[in-house]
């Protein structure tokens, strides 16, 4: 079934004509980026490790518009050969989404965290951004462009808030963010990475152990925006606008999307109704 992109104007699709690929894209946030991406008028290689997911999505969007390619992001091979894909069946690639991320175990004290799930969580969230890096400029330096994007976490910018594999994989996502910045800016290249608070993801439902009506009173009760939830639709939405020409001169920002619940101290009290 063909994909139609009417939803979204042609004057305001932002995303015309461009070419990305999206890791661990046939679920959660990667899905409901690589359908937000194909309706602003690119086409997506969704790369992921649930191939019938994967194989769904991108019969639904439509053979012109998406091709899935299966691969494991703490593979080099694997990611090399995503991005080959892109540039062999739609002849370029200008957006790379390092989506692609694991919870682990979510084990909140050190004593009982393994070392095995730490490594685990390290390589799919970390190792892997890395070599999606890698190998988007591999193709984009050549091109002299192109804008690569991470999925990181408000643990990147808050502690207590995951485990300590979780949080320093993210934390260590943003200083990959900046020091790519920083080289790659040269070549017409922008990276950056969203942050997101907890939106209903399968990884966040699962993490938290909670779903549903469960899992939106949990995140409300901790919110600081109150009367308005994150949903992964507005995740989505901010890696179109990094990857569009909207965010032109935006490159080794952590765009936080957590409603300011970072930038509070609750304890304080000081503001009060």
């Amino acid at each position: 079934m063909a994909n139609s992109s009417g939803d979204v104007p042609a004057s305001a699709r932002k995303l015309e004509g461009k070419v990305a690929l999206i890791t661990g894209g046939a679920s959660g946030i990667g899905e409901c980026t690589a359908r937000l991406f194909v309706r602003h008028g690119a086409r997506v290689v969704v790369v992921d490790i649930q191939d019938e997911l994967g194989a769904r999505l991108c019969a639904e969007l439509g053979e012109g518009s998406a091709s899935y390619v299966r691969g494991d992001v703490t593979i080099e091979e694997d990611v090399a050969a995503a991005v080959d894909h892109a540039v062999s069946r739609f002849g370029k690639l200008d957006v790379m989404f390092n989506n692609a991320g694991i919870g682990g175990a979510g084990c909140h004290n050190i004593l009982e965290s393994t070392k095995a799930d730490f490594e685990r969580v390290l390589a799919v969230n970390l190792v892997g951004p890395f070599l999606g890096t890698k190998h988007a400029a591999r193709v984009m330096v050549p091109a002299r462009g192109g804008c690569i994007i991470g999925t990181a976490s408000l643990a990147s910018a808050v502690a207590g808030a995951a485990s300590h594999a979780y949080t320093c994989a993210k934390r260590a996502l943003v200083g990959l963010t900046e020091n790519a910045a920083a080289e790659l800016g040269r070549h017409g290249i922008r990276v950056n990475c969203v942050s997101p608070g907890a939106a209903a993801t399968p990884l966040a439902t699962g993490y938290l152990g909670l779903e549903g009506e469960a899992f939106e009173s949990a995140v409300e009760a901790v919110a600081n925006l109150k009367g308005v939830g994150l949903r992964v639709e507005d995740i989505a939405a901010a890696v179109v606008f990094l990857a569009s020409d909207d965010a032109r001169y935006i490159s080794g920002h952590n765009l936080l999307i957590d409603g300011g619940f970072s930038v509070v101290n609750p304890s304080f009290g000081i503001f009060k109704d």
